[in-house]
């Protein structure tokens, strides 16, 4: 196939909910619930994106008081309006929160640890801004395991051109794994890690609502897709129908796991 150079980088928010935006906002609850936190807590959201899972903590948890931070100023944009001034959004990254030392109670991160360039780093100017006995905690997507909209785009895309192996997900997060989440968080000197599977069922009511959002270029999958020629899209296009298992009514039940990680702060020195 005749592929440009992919990016990973996201920027634009209304892609990016179709594309997987909208399936983190099933696993939110459940992470909340997971997590279950006593009311009235400072939290933080790390790579906040378009607000879902600050929306699930404003909506479920009575929280004292919201912080989201985002480094990409169209997720930002779309944040904004999704949320209003229920929470204070900030531009910042995992590698420099724009907050103080021990300001905030529980700090969370949906879908991002992977694209973290220093996890270990990231993690520890989390507990920077964490108070004593706060928690730390996010999830990822289980990439080599089940996330099954992603595995068979690229199942599809690698019978067409073996080539794209380096760039798919799974291969390339190994973070996105218990065995190595739980020794990323006891390493920042957390204690009581805990790592935590969440199921949620991804379907799509037609081959066009799951193929759509390819076309965003948010993202591996959607950049690879739009990397292509019209003919070469088209050849996986409908590799993807042929494989997909599609209903007799042409929806497409998939499912998703993602992996949940939580530690607390012990006290500091």
């Amino acid at each position: 196939m005749n592929a440009q150079p992919v990016s990973d980088t996201f920027q634009q928010g209304a892609p990016y909910e179709r594309y997987v935006g909208r399936w983190s906002r099933r696993v939110a609850p459940q992470f909340l619930a997971w997590l279950d936190p006593p009311p009235a807590r400072r939290w933080l959201d790390v790579g906040c994106g378009t607000g879902a899972l600050c929306e699930a903590i404003l909506d479920r948890c009575a929280p004292a008081s919201v912080t989201g931070v985002e480094p990409s100023e169209g997720f930002l944009q779309l944040a904004r309006q999704n949320l209003g001034d229920r929470a204070d959004l900030r531009q910042g990254s995992a590698a420099a929160i724009p907050l103080e030392a021990d300001s905030v109670d529980v700090v969370v991160s949906g879908l991002v640890l992977n694209f973290v360039p220093d996890p270990a780093a990231g993690l520890a100017e989390m507990v920077r801004v964490a108070a004593d006995g706060g928690t730390i905690a996010g999830y990822v997507w289980d990439y080599a395991g089940r996330m099954e909209l992603m595995q068979h785009f690229w199942a599809a895309a690698l019978e067409l051109d073996p080539g794209v192996a380096a760039l798919v997900e799974g291969s390339r997060f190994p973070l996105c794994r218990p065995e190595a989440l739980e020794p990323l968080f006891a390493g920042a000197g957390l204690v009581e890690v805990a790592v935590h599977p969440i199921d949620i069922d991804t379907p799509f009511a037609s081959f066009d609502d799951y193929w759509q959002p390819f076309l965003g270029g948010q993202g591996p999958g959607p950049a690879y897709a739009m990397s292509l020629d019209e003919a070469a899209r088209a050849r996986l296009r409908e590799r993807l129908r042929q494989r997909l298992p599609a209903q007799p009514d042409g929806s497409i039940p998939l499912a998703a796991r993602a992996w949940a990680v939580r530690g607390r702060v012990a006290a500091k020195q």
